[in-house]
This record gives C-alpha cells, sequence and structure tokens, in this order.
C-alpha cells in the first residue's frame, strides 16, 4: 500500500484544474470562492481517503457541488453590481482566450458541465452522468454536442506555410 501525499502536494498538483472546472461552470467572481471552498472541504475529509483513490476525480465531484451551492446561494442574493472592479493577478488573457470562455459559457448548462468536467477536468462520461443526474450516453452526447457548437464558434483557421 503507498501511502498518499501530503495534502499541499494535492493542491500544487490538482489546484489548476480544479480552478479551470470552476472557472468554467461559474461566473468569474465567484470561481475562486468555490476552489477555496473545495479545497477546505477536501483537506477535512483528506486524511480517510483511500491511498488508492483517484483523487482528481474526487476533487472535481466536490468542485461540482460548491459550485451547485454557489449557485443556489446566487440564485437566494440580490442582483450584483454591473462592472466588477479589475483583479489583479496573473497575465491578460488574449481575445481568442477570452473568446473562447464566453463561448463556452454560452453553451446551454448540460453542455457546459460536459465539456467542462469531461475536457477540463478529465473525468469519464459515467463519472459525469453521475454529477449531473443523467446517463452516461446523454452525457456523452451533450459533450459531443457541446464541441460542435464550439467548433461552429471557432471554425478551424487555414495555416498558411
Amino acid at each position: 500500500m503507498t501511502a498518499k501525499p501530503p495534502f499541499e502536494a494535492v493542491v500544487a498538483r490538482h489546484g489548476a484544474m480544479v480552478l479551470r472546472v470552476v472557472r468554467a461552470v461559474l461566473p468569474a467572481a465567484d470561481a475562486d470562492d468555490a476552489w477555496s471552498e473545495t479545497f477546505l472541504s477536501a483537506m477535512k475529509v483528506y486524511p480517510g481517503l483511500p491511498s488508492d483513490a483517484n483523487v482528481e476525480a474526487w476533487l472535481v465531484t466536490i468542485a461540482h457541488r460548491k459550485a451547485v451551492d454557489v449557485t443556489r446561494a446566487a440564485a437566494r442574493r440580490a442582483t450584483p453590481l454591473a462592472e466588477l472592479p479589475e483583479r489583479p493577478g496573473g497575465p491578460p488573457a488574449d481575445s481568442h482566450d477570452l473568446d473562447l470562455a464566453a463561448a463556452v459559457a454560452g453553451l446551454p448548462d448540460r453542455q457546459r458541465q460536459a465539456v467542462t468536467y469531461h475536457y477540463l477536468g478529465g473525468l469519464p462520461y459515467g463519472e459525469i452522468a453521475t454529477l449531473v443526474g443523467s446517463t452516461e450516453p446523454a452525457a456523452r452526447r451533450a459533450a459531443a454536442d457541446g464541441i460542435a457548437a464550439l467548433r461552429r464558434a471557432f471554425p478551424p483557421q487555414e495555416v498558411r506555410p
């Protein structure tokens, strides 16, 4: 039986992936909070997690549940300001990245979740189906439809030598 790595190593290894997942399914203002809540919850349970557990899938499951919690809480809150103040940090994204993020955000909920959890979170379709309350074929279809919509929005560019 192999020993589990320290929790700090888990955060370092999977933190960026969890952040991509929550940013893809939540508004930017809520994604950082969901990321923090994901790792706070995970830290409490991590000592009892079996050493052979799929940590990545476990974290995506927690992130999904935190995203659902944030979405439900947002529905109960007053409407936020139209514009948020600028956030410092990280290199600025280019317009292509922002366009892609907007296109993913514009997908229907099931497609956005399936694309995010499969392509950003690396979850198999069976686990996605469990997360979103669907079937594996429906999760596969939602991901395929979402990718098809993104390909229509971003047709391949002709490469010139």
